[in-house]
Order: C-alpha cells, then structure tokens, then sequence
C-alpha cells in the first residue's frame, strides 16, 4: 500500500487565498502530463486544457466565475474542455465519418475532461500547491468560451484555481460512506436513514453558516431554517438551475452537440 497517496487523498481542502509566486514550468508540465494519463473513453482523449497565466485573460474571467477572487489571485487558472475540434478534423483527413455531433459525444467529452481535471487535482496537490474547483466554469460555459476563443465542438466544462496556498484551508465534512456506497445493488434509503446520513452535515453546515457573515445574511434573507433550505431557497434555487440548464443546453447545441435523428 502506497500511504502518500491515501494521506494525499485525505487532507484535500479547497484554498480560495493564494500567495503572490510563480508557478516553476517544469512543475506546471508534470502537472499537465499526470492529467494526460487519465482514463479516456477508447483512449480518444477528447478533452483540451486550457492553461491561463495571462492576468488581463483572468481579469475578463472575473465575472463569469461569479467574481470569485482567487481567479485573479491564484498565478494559474485551468480550465479542461469536452474537446471534439481536434478528433473531428482528424476525422475528416483520414474519410471517415462524422459520429460525434450528438449529446453522448459531449458526455463522452464532458468525463474524459473531469477524469483529466482530477488526475491534474492529485498531482497539483502531491507538488505542494494548493486548488479549488470552480462549478461556474460550466455554469458560464458559453461566456468562458468566447473568452478563452474556443472554437466550434470544444465545451468548458470544469476549472481550478491553481497556486500556493496563502491560507491552510480548513477540511470539509463527507457523508459517511454507508450513506453513498451500496452492496451489490442499490438500496434505497428510508427517512431515519436520511436523517443519519445528513446528520453531521445538517449541524457542521447549518453552523458554518451562521458562523460566516456574508453566508448568514443570505440564509436569513431566505428565512432558511435548516440547511437543506438554505442550499434549495439560498444556494441552488430552482430559478438559478433553469437558467444555468438554459445556457448549458443552448451552447453545447450551438457547439454542434445535440444533432438528433
């Protein structure tokens, strides 16, 4: 048993503050070639990764990452793309036909993107830097895309933050594992086993809530009682995810992903 990567593995935190140094190049390639090693759907690595430095391009990136500072701050932002540009003029070179202009070719995309994304994650951590993923590089996909000039058939789909960590960020709560892992089969879930499974999230999250001034005033304006609402009614409001569908749906049809037959 290989222990480094198990304590690796245990002690990731998001870091959302990030110190004013430089990322070495040849610390950055290592990173990039671990998330080349992922697992890859018929080993096509549909997937690109755009490594962005320049602080102008992380300036414009600002807003539609909800203004979240470490954009700026962190020296490097990586954002992993569903990628069928690249297969797609190869295909058309070699004569063969056009298979991947439908959803499961951007699903396809979207996971070898994700399983890229976390090798980088791991490798990022096991050099001493510290990340945070950011879940509106897909949330914003189409405004990232025209900024970071994607072409047809590419997707933004995730995104970190990537730097030395300014701060040690504080370890987050898990579900217990009886509550995610199931033997054999789905079991399904009855409501005394709901309310265990979320039982230390409730009292950790509910408190962490309050604790902060910025989130306890959101989960006030909502009259939020628990955090169950505060997630549904504060958080990931209904209005919010149509919206966000909305644009996710309509950019991957404009990037020629969602030809029907």
């Amino acid at each position: 048993m290989n222990a480094e990567i198990y304590k690796l593995i245990h002690s990731h935190a998001s870091v959302r503050s990030y110190q004013n140094k430089k990322i070495p190049e040849d610390v950055l390639t290592r990173i990039l070639e671990a998330a080349l090693r992922a697992s890859s759907s018929g080993n096509m690595q549909s997937y690109s990764i755009i490594v962005t430095k320049d602080k102008i391009l992380k300036k414009e990136l600002l807003e539609p990452h909800f203004n979240q500072s470490m954009v700026t701050e962190a020296p490097v932002f990586l954002t992993f793309c569903a990628d069928f540009n690249r297969m797609r003029k190869w295909l058309e070179i070699s004569e063969a036909p056009e298979n991947f202009d439908n959803f499961m070719s951007f699903l396809i995309g979207a996971i070898d993107a994700v399983l890229a994304s976390q090798n980088a994650a791991l490798a990022a951590e096991a050099e001493g830097l510290g990340i945070c993923f950011l879940g509106t590089t897909l949330a914003s996909c189409d405004r990232i895309a025209r900024i970071l000039k994607c072409p047809p058939n590419v997707v933004p789909v995730v995104g970190f933050c990537l730097g030395y960590a300014a701060e040690k960020a504080a370890l987050r709560d898990r579900l217990p594992i009886d509550g995610i892992v199931h033997q054999d089969i789905y079991k399904n879930y009855n409501t005394s086993e709901i309310l265990n499974i979320y039982k230390e999230r409730e009292e950790k999250g509910f408190q962490r809530y309050m604790q902060v001034p910025k989130l306890r005033e959101m989960a006030l304006a909502t009259d939020s009682k628990n955090l169950a609402q505060i997630y549904t009614k504060a958080k990931y409001t209904r209005k919010s995810h149509l919206e966000y569908s909305k644009t996710i749906l309509d950019f991957i049809e404009a990037q020629n992903f969602l030809k029907s037959y």
